[in-house]
């Protein structure tokens, strides 16, 4: 692959790509002039222009991975935003900046830890929002969490020994100083809770015991943990998008209009190279970048009215979030660059209730990760993930989540489906754009300004793609029904009954939060936590009926999350070359070759078998 040896620019990049496709096509419009040949190429390419194993040219991988950068970053800074609510940092800026730049900068983190160490699969991982629901629940179950006294007397939140509002003195300190130490006291607790669940999940990688999570964790209990997850962050959605419903809505339309009504649409982009003259690529660029670009107009429109003061300038009238220089001033005060550093919010505390929820996720973004190696996996044509790589990949999940704590997200990271069907778009699975990716979110994460800009985007505006990204986020969890029989009348009880229970218990304890009565403060709090958990109680109970009520594997879809076994056998791997652009070299770890032929290796659950790194099995 030749690269173009005048300077790369904008205007270059898809060319190209398109210069690498066997099967772009190239239509001749008529010449209005004699210097000018416009030409319309179809960049729609059936098979993959980088495998995994390909290096594109340098301005090519830099194109692609801002492109995947850009994909998610809403969603990391949609989480972020929330987790910043259950802190009770809602209206601290700086908090929010920093809890922001945290977030990205692990997201580039554990992206490159994935693609280098983990399952070294083109793979992004970002924030993780079933963690979100057991901080939900504590927002919904203490209500005056956030509430300090008034005047010189207040509670001292550094002695508040867990989330369920246990004191043990008050002191006099200002307001601001105690808000400030509420909240960080409460990140702290977050950072321990975490750092325990990801070294848990950490130990399930690196143990091999995923398959064995596998065979009991089926996708009736899957799916109804996490449609409850879905349906329970709506009421945390509805504080962005109540600020004004109009620009929500705008938003949302925006997004549902370029990925759903235009879907089987090309946008067409015109680009000029000296050798070709003027050239209209189309290419899907409206729908891989939907939610980015309704948020940008929703952005706009907002910065018009503020402009006309439309919005109220009165920081109690309901509207004023959805002024553009509500929050300006953050972006003066944030810092140019600053670099997250574990306990940089103070030292870990822990709280059991919110251990359990964070616990409860990581099963859950166990069985997704697994599904989403698998989806890559079909997307870059190669073999499904043989078992070391799913265990080093669910290890690399695990231990990255700890970090994350450390350094005080508030959440852990998983991957992403979105970028994986970004792939399938674009036919580039390269490792190297993914590095790229990586590089690109620590640079989010370092520059404080970046983060800053992000915090000031009016309330709405994220009301609307959180609509459209948690909207779709339920429907890609029914869709993964299909691999069950929906005809079984075992499957549709388990569902609906799990359902139900899994709604019905939270809201009650909501509504009665004095109904648990142990004569202990400390388990009444920890038993509430639990019980209004939805994801929790209908998980729990479609788990056990699941693994009670009689049903084949097919009938229970069990097989569809089932990951291969080390296997070196010739016919395999003649298989293997015969069907997939590459072999399950792939999924290789970067060890010296002598490391690798050990034979000890066949009892460490996260490396190849000794045999299947022959090199003349590899030819």
């Amino acid at each position: 692959m030749s690269e173009n040896q005048s300077e790369p620019s904008a205007t270059t990049l898809i060319l190209d790509v398109a210069r690498h496709s066997n099967n772009a096509e190239v239509v001749d419009l008529p010449n209005h002039t004699k210097d000018m040949d416009i030409k319309l190429e179809d960049s729609h390419r059936p098979v993959l222009v980088y495998k995994i194993s390909d290096r594109p040219p340098i301005h090519l991988a830099v194109f692609f991975a801002l492109q995947q950068a850009l994909l998610s970053l809403s969603g990391s800074l949609a989480i972020s935003l929330l987790v910043a609510d259950v802190v009770c940092a809602a209206n601290d800026e700086a908090i929010k900046s920093r809890l922001l730049s945290s977030t990205l900068f692990m997201n580039g983190i554990t992206t490159l830890a994935m693609v280098i160490i983990g399952v070294r699969l083109p793979l992004y991982l970002g924030t993780a929002g079933d963690y979100i629901i057991p901080l939900l629940v504590l927002v919904n179950v203490q209500k005056d969490r956030c509430i300090i006294q008034k005047e010189s007397q207040i509670t001292n939140p550094m002695n508040v020994t867990d989330f369920n509002n246990t004191s043990n003195g008050t002191t006099s300190v200002d307001a601001e100083s105690a808000s400030t130490e509420m909240i960080l006291n409460y990140i702290r607790m977050l950072e321990g809770s975490l750092i325990l669940a990801g070294l848990i999940q950490f130990l399930i990688g690196v143990t091999g015991l995923t398959g064995v999570l596998l065979r009991y964790l089926g996708p009736v209990t899957i799916v109804t943990a996490m449609l409850l997850n879905g349906i329970y962050i709506v009421k945390a959605c509805l504080k962005f998008i109540q600020a004004q419903w109009g620009i929500a809505l705008l938003t949302c339309g925006v997004a549902v209009i370029l990925s759903v009504y235009l879907e089987h649409k090309k946008t067409p982009l015109p680009f000029w190279t000296r050798e070709k003259g003027f050239h209209i690529t189309f290419y899907p660029f409206h729908q891989v970048f939907a939610i980015l670009i309704s948020i940008m107009v929703g952005w706009l429109v907002c910065a018009v009215l503020t402009y006309f003061n439309v919005f109220s300038s009165s920081k109690d009238a309901s509207d004023y979030l959805a002024r553009t220089d509500a929050r300006s001033q953050i972006i003066y005060d944030a810092k140019w660059f600053s670099v997250p550093y574990p306990g940089q919010f103070g030292s870990p505390s822990f709280d059991i209730s919110v251990f359990i929820g964070f616990l409860i996720a990581s099963f859950m973004c166990i069985l997704d990760s697994i599904g989403d190696y698998i989806a890559c996996a079909r997307v870059c044509r190669v073999p499904p993930p043989p078992a070391h790589a799913a265990n080093r990949g669910i290890a690399v999940e695990g231990l990255m989540s700890a970090l994350s704590g450390a350094i005080g997200c508030g959440h852990a990271t998983t991957t992403y489906g979105g970028n994986i069907g970004a792939i399938g778009i674009t036919k580039v699975a390269s490792r190297s754009v993914f590095v790229f990716v990586g590089l690109f979110y620590i640079l989010f994460g370092i520059i404080g300004k970046f983060s800053a800009v992000f915090i000031t985007i009016p309330y709405p505006v994220l009301g609307g793609a959180l609509i459209t990204m948690f909207g779709m986020y339920n429907g890609v969890v029914l869709s993964n029904l299909q691999t069950l029989s929906l005809k079984s009348n075992r499957n549709l009880a388990i569902l609906g009954i799990s359902l139900f229970m899994g709604l019905a218990v939270p809201l009650y304890v909501e509504t009665n939060p004095n109904w648990v009565d142990t004569g202990s403060k400390q388990a009444d709090g920890i038993l509430t936590m639990i019980l209004a958990n939805p994801a929790l109680g209908g998980m729990a109970l479609a788990f056990i009926l699941d693994n009670t009520v009689h049903g084949t594997n097919l009938e229970r879809g069990v097989s569809s999350l089932k990951i291969q076994e080390d296997n070196s056998g010739s016919d395999d791997m003649e298989s293997t070359k015969n069907d997939y652009l590459e072999g399950l070299e792939v999924y290789l770890p970067l060890l010296p070759k002598r490391i690798l032929k050990l034979k000890i290796l066949k009892y460490i659950p996260f490396l190849p078998k000794p045999l299947l790194i022959d090199e003349k099995e590899w030819l």
